[in-house]
């Protein structure tokens, strides 16, 4: 069968196009709603998740997140709350992503995970809905069953859970989000036909517009202007991409009549008929409103790169080789092939979602070293299906599907370049989240591949149905379970144990979440797992030396941590814990060039100021104590036990007014400290203001009616104050909830025998 046979016989069997689907044709806006629900359903589980993993260090521990936090920090700082020109930032830029986050906390009162989860479920429902005129545009318009269909896929893909149900997951929602809105604007600029000029340039401005939030959510958003751009060529103007050299070529050597131009005859010998329709095709391409849309797009692109190079110090950021091995691997060949197998485990995590881990790195893919390594099957095969995609795209270019083909892979690939390591250096191995825009590109193909199959045998209509319903099934069942695993760490951390059980990340943070849990056997045990992994593993043996020391083997935890810091000099934690360990060893000294070395590698450490405070009160040097946590309060000023340490530091060397008076400060930022309210009460009692005393012991009580000293300690300032009945109901109060607490004992007893005492002066 000759070429062009095969082309009438494709052109025959899809004339068709979206009627193949044997279901009804609903409205877009129908159909965005029932994605939209779709979407929303099979994630709904996620609600009720905790902060888990990279939410901890972008949300929790993020001061960005919280509304106090000055606006200007949102510039300076990148996604982690880490200033940009550190060299420990990530440069990860998503001021956008942050300001949802603040609006999270505003809107749900606090660091609630509820909010968060439900607005991320909400805005995967939202993206599942612009699915349908995003896709229909993609497939050339009119193709609303295929648009539907491809909407439902995405809706309900498990490699979509990490994005989903974790809250970090924001910036690739919204990235995809704000990217959508981009290309359906960039459509509406492309008809100019229908419109004018004017109103598609006001289009092109929005559509420029989104893909600047969008790269402002998430880097990966300038790759709209790409898809916007092959958009153009490939869909609107239906333009076989591999003609397009070709139609350049036409552009300037065919004469304007049709006919070849004799001098330049050789160029294209024996075309002329070919050489006028496509000097056609070549000025309906390079007409004005193309030139004026792809040049805004180049020019918008550049100064958008530009931008965001021009934030980030212009340089780029530092990982570690256990981020991205193949990265750091000398051998050019090791590389080469990791990343292609790289690229083969993505698709395949597209195809069957099955192996889904929150972490990819330190040992869970080995490098691909030898041309003998079977995984090289799977590069071949990867390669040889993309390639046959693209051959299909552009050999039978004259149809709708060979275009949509096309189309379809380039938004499969133009969205996963920022992640392919072929510009620079990423510090993953393979991110889930990474694949929520690129997917689109894989659900079309599918769809695409359905049509295929309907057009040319459409007696399996009913079985390809059935096939695809099972699949949407089976992917929601994976989709919910998935969701489940990301409620809480443990589940989370748990499950990727059995999909990558040689990664020492996993088992670091197995080990980590045991810790936080009190678990100290199975944290003792997952972290010596981790260091056989990867002897080098820094922050690993870090934990494990805090879980030492809290267990009282201090020379253990020193060896840990002096290794620690031997790797890797500028590791500012590790600096500090070495220096707690040297303090209970009495290495006073040492322990103060430990904390000061922490301060060098990190200046804003309240922690650290903090224990060097400690440090001092315990070389009874109080001046130098006062000084630095009033640093720490300066740079944390939530810092509640720091506030404390200098409330009770002052009132024991009797500095009682200055005592008062930083209570006092502290409690404008911490209104609800307990303690706070129990310290400054014990001051003012010291200083005889029993009325102001006792207003602070009784909001002490009230946040904490079940501290027993509490109530003991109220208990005395009735006692001076001469209030016998109600010192002793207070004295009663604190034996009730600690019955073993000797000072409300003895002082009871006391005021027993100083009552009996006066009842017997009055007798007598």
């Amino acid at each position: 069968m000759n070429s062009a046979k095969v082309t009438r016989e494709f052109k025959t069997g899809f004339q068709e196009w979206d009627t193949v689907f044997p279901i009804p044709a609903t409205s877009y806006k129908v159909s965005a709603v029932l994605a939209f629900i779709v979407g929303t359903l099979v994630f709904s589980n996620s609600a009720n998740g905790n902060f888990v993993f990279d939410d901890s260090e972008a949300i929790v521990n993020n001061r960005d997140v919280q509304p106090e936090s000055p606006l200007s920090k949102l510039i300076s700082n990148d996604f982690w709350g880490t200033p940009l020109i550190h060299d420990r930032s990530h440069k990860s830029y998503r001021p956008v992503t942050i300001l949802t986050f603040r609006w999270n906390v505003q809107v749900f009162g606090g660091l609630h995970p509820f909010g968060f989860h439900v607005t991320n479920i909400f805005l995967h429902g939202i993206v599942s809905a612009l699915i349908v005129p995003v896709t229909n545009n993609l497939f050339g318009g009119n193709a609303p069953r295929m648009s539907f269909l491809t909407s439902l896929l995405f809706a309900v893909h498990p490699v979509h859970t990490e994005a989903v149900a974790g809250v970090v997951g924001r910036a690739d929602l919204l990235c995809a989000f704000f990217s959508f809105l981009s290309f359906l604007s960039y459509s509406k600029a492309t008809k100019e036909g229908t419109l004018s000029i004017k109103l598609s340039i006001k289009y092109l401005i929005c559509s420029i517009f989104f893909c600047f939030l969008a790269l402002f959510s998430k880097e990966q958003g300038i790759t709209i202007l790409g898809i916007c751009l092959a958009y153009d060529v490939i869909t609107f103007h239906k333009i076989n991409v591999y003609n397009l050299p070709l139609l350049v070529l036409n552009l300037f050597y065919c004469c304007p009549s049709g006919k070849s131009n004799v001098k330049h005859q050789s160029v294209l010998p024996g075309q002329s008929k070919i050489c006028c329709s496509r000097r056609i095709e070549s000025q309906h391409l390079f007409s004005k409103p193309f030139i004026i849309r792809s040049l805004s797009l180049i020019i918008a692109g550049l100064l958008l790169l530009y931008a965001r190079w021009y934030v980030m110090g212009s340089k780029p950021p530092v990982f570690q080789q256990v981020d991205n091995p193949a990265s750091f691997d000398k051998n050019f060949w090791t590389r080469v092939w990791t990343y292609n197998y790289l690229y083969s485990l993505n698709a395949w995590l597209l195809l069957c979602p099955e192996w889904l881990s929150f972490d990819w790195s330190m040992g869970c893919i080995s490098l691909v070293s030898t041309w003998f390594d079977p995984r090289l099957l799977a590069v071949a095969t990867f390669w040889a299906t993309l390639f046959g995609l693209l051959w299909r795209g552009g050999y039978y270019s004259n149809d709708k599907l060979g275009r949509t083909i096309t189309m379809a892979v380039a938004v499969l690939i133009i969205p996963f370049l920022p992640a392919s390591n072929l510009f620079f250096r990423v510090g993953f191995v393979l991110a889930e989240r990474v694949l929520y825009l690129p997917s689109l590109g894989f659900c079309m193909l599918v769809v695409l591949g359905m049509q295929v199959v309907l057009s040319t045998k459409p007696e399996y209509k009913k079985t390809l149905m059935i096939a695809f319903t099972c699949t949407l099934l089976v992917f929601s069942a994976r989709s919910i379970y998935r969701s489940n695993e990301w409620l809480q760490e443990y589940t989370l951390f748990k499950s990727a144990l059995a999909v990558c059980p040689l990664n020492a990340k996993v088992h670091y943070n197995v080990a980590k979440n045991a810790g936080d849990m009190g678990n100290h056997k199975l944290a003792i045990k997952e972290y010596e797992i981790a260091l056989k992994l990867h002897s080098e593993y820094d922050q690993a043996m870090n934990n494990l030396a805090n879980i030492l020391r809290d267990e009282g083997k201090l020379d253990e935890a020193e060896s840990l941590l002096r290794k620690a810091v031997k790797i890797r000099p500028d590791f500012a934690a590790a600096w500090m814990n070495l220096g707690i360990v040297l303090a209970a060893l009495k290495k006073h000294e040492e322990a103060k060039v430990c904390y000061t070395t922490a301060l060098l590698h990190r200046s804003q450490y309240p922690e650290c100021l903090y224990n060097l405070g400690n440090l001092y009160l315990d070389l009874k040097n109080t001046n130098e104590a006062l000084m630095v946590f009033k640093k720490a309060v300066q740079q944390r000023p939530t810092f509640s036990i720091a506030w404390n340490n200098m409330v009770i530091m002052l009132e024991s060397i009797g500095k009682l007014n200055d005592a008062k008076v930083i209570a006092l400060e502290a409690l404008k930022y911490l209104p609800n400290d307990a303690g706070l309210h129990f310290n400054l009460a014990n001051t003012l009692g010291k200083m005889n203001e029993f009325e102001d005393a006792e207003q602070h012991f009784r909001e002490a009580v009230k946040l904490a009616p079940n501290n027993a000293i509490y109530h003991s300690n109220m208990g005395v300032l009735y006692h001076r104050w001469k209030k016998y009945n109600l010192a002793e109901s207070k004295y009663n109060d604190a034996l009730s909830f600690d019955p073993t607490l000797k000072s409300a004992m003895n002082n009871l007893e006391m005021l027993k025998k100083s009552k009996m005492k006066a009842v017997k002066w009055r007798v007598v």
